[in-house]
């Protein structure tokens, strides 16, 4: 009887789609790109059908695959509905987390704050801070990592990462403006974005930053474009464009980019973990607790 499909693989092949690309999606999941790769072919192969097009820029969905994305998807959300239904049944979760989780953490923060729950499984999303807030308020996330502190009184928050930002430049750019560079000096370069829609106040934030130092803004990122961390290198690289990133970007720069500290440290960028004021599960507030330490230990601050 051939075996039937596994949640591990409706997720693996979600994750993909979603990111577009092999190799983001094996960072998100914390698996190398050979198993993703070898996890899809086998669902392929279960199927009979061809689900994905490989492509030197990405992936592409074939018809198979977005009937099955459909069903994947339902398929997920119902499983994660009873997986939250049931760790309403003890106080330790079942040992599984699901944590919501930004782009551009720290390399070091989650293994260190997982290393105090070794009998704790995580389940990680990928999602923009106001898709957390509201996963966490559905029920279907027990931890985000958001970069603005949701207002109200049915989330508890507490500041787990403080970052002095530096910016992105090509490397002949660089040179040119030196180091530290100010943030007066980027001007006529535009600015690499991400939605508003994402983290409103993170955004604001950064451009009234931008505006008081007497930089155009520009128009602002639809909502549907979501910020992809792989296109920020091309758009860098040619010169007419800066982005904002962490002193410990977890990416690999090519020797057309450099990463160059901003003069006076204007711009810092905070990530707080949040979780509902109601939880009362004890690995939720080891995670937590672990993420506290983990900062005032000087790491991330």
């Amino acid at each position: 009887m051939e075996r039937l499909m596994e949640i591990r693989e409706l997720r693996t092949f979600v994750a993909v789609v979603e990111a577009g690309a092999m190799s983001k999606a094996a960072r998100q999941l914390h698996v190398s790109q050979p198993a993703l790769s070898q996890t899809i072919t086998a669902l392929e192969r279960r199927l009979g059908v061809p689900l994905l097009v490989r492509t030197s820029t990405g992936v592409q969905v074939t018809d198979a695959g977005t009937t099955l994305l459909g069903e994947a998807r339902a398929v997920l959300a119902r499983h994660d509905q009873a997986v939250a239904a049931m760790a309403r049944h003890t106080s330790d979760g079942g040992g599984v987390l699901r944590v919501g989780v930004p782009l551009e953490l720290p390399p070091e923060l989650l293994p260190s704050a997982l290393a105090r729950l070794p009998g704790t499984r995580v389940q990680a999303r990928h999602l923009s801070s106001v898709a957390q807030v509201a996963a966490l308020r559905a029920g279907e996330l027990d931890v985000g990592l958001v970069r603005e502190r949701p207002a109200g009184p049915d989330l508890d928050a507490v500041l787990v990462v403080a970052e002095d930002v530096g910016v992105l430049l090509a490397a002949n750019v660089a040179e040119k403006l030196g180091a530290p560079v100010r943030l007066e000096a980027l001007a006529g370069l535009e600015w690499f974005a991400f939605p508003r829609a994402g983290s409103p106040a993170w955004y604001d934030e950064l451009a009234a930053i931008l505006r008081s130092h007497g930089l155009d803004v520009g128009p602002e990122v639809p909502e549907e474009q979501r910020l992809i961390v792989e296109l920020k290198i091309p758009a860098v690289s040619a010169g007419g464009a800066y982005a904002f990133a962490p002193p410990e970007w977890p990416y690999p720069l090519p020797d057309t980019v450099r990463w160059v500290p901003l003069a006076g440290r204007p711009i810092v960028r905070r990530t707080w973990a949040v979780w509902p004021a109601a939880s009362r599960r004890r690995d939720v507030a080891e995670f937590v607790a672990a993420l506290e330490d983990h900062r005032q230990t000087g790491s991330g601050v």
